[in-house]
């Protein structure tokens, strides 16, 4: 992933604010506007802006325009547009990094995606792989709505009808198994 202020702390735009976009700038700036990231992409039928859209906004640098868009947030980083695009550009990368400037930038905004993630991944990193009850049960704490679970109910009961949610408690004990991989990643990141 690309560390936008690390990377660029000079880059700053006309007025002389820094400039949040440039690293994603310096990711698309080859971009043709093909528009194979757009046809490749199986979420642009409900992004408001299609990808080859926003990285002409990112070009421009319309940081309201793009950070009012869902176009990165509806990315699932399925690569089909990287692996496509002509100029063979990182677009699954760009689309990353704008994702890191809308949480810097709008937390309230993104909150809730962000809870859903660090839980997802505090389970993850605790047993080797996700542990749904614990996972849910933390994620929904995190939110502070107790009503929060009530709306999420109906869609629980039928992934446990079907067999995809187990009933079933944490074992005791952690899985150090990955642990080396998740220090690697906060080495990479330079997180604590």
């Amino acid at each position: 992933m690309v560390e936008i202020q690390r990377e660029h702390p000079a880059a700053s735009d006309e007025a002389g604010r820094p400039d949040i976009l440039a690293a994603v700038r310096k990711l698309i700036q080859p971009c043709i506007q093909c528009g194979t990231c757009t046809g490749s992409c199986p979420n642009e039928f409900a992004m408001d802006c299609t990808p080859r859209m926003l990285w002409r906004l990112v070009l421009r640098g319309e940081v309201d325009e793009i950070f009012n868009s869902r176009t990165f947030a509806l990315c699932s980083s399925c690569y089909s547009c990287t692996l496509r695009c002509p100029r063979q550009l990182p677009v699954t990368e760009a689309m990353a990094a704008l994702k890191q400037v809308a949480a810097r930038l709008c937390p309230d905004r993104y909150r809730s995606s962000t809870a859903f993630s660090k839980t997802f991944m505090d389970s993850v990193r605790r047993h080797g792989r996700v542990n749904e009850m614990e996972f849910m049960f933390f994620y929904f704490v995190s939110r502070k709505n107790p009503l929060l679970p009530f709306r999420f109910s109906p869609m629980g009961l039928r992934l446990m009808r079907r067999g995809k949610v187990k009933m079933s408690l944490p074992g005791l004990g952690g899985n150090d198994v990955l642990a080396p991989l998740f220090r690697a990643v906060e080495r990479l990141e330079g997180t604590p």
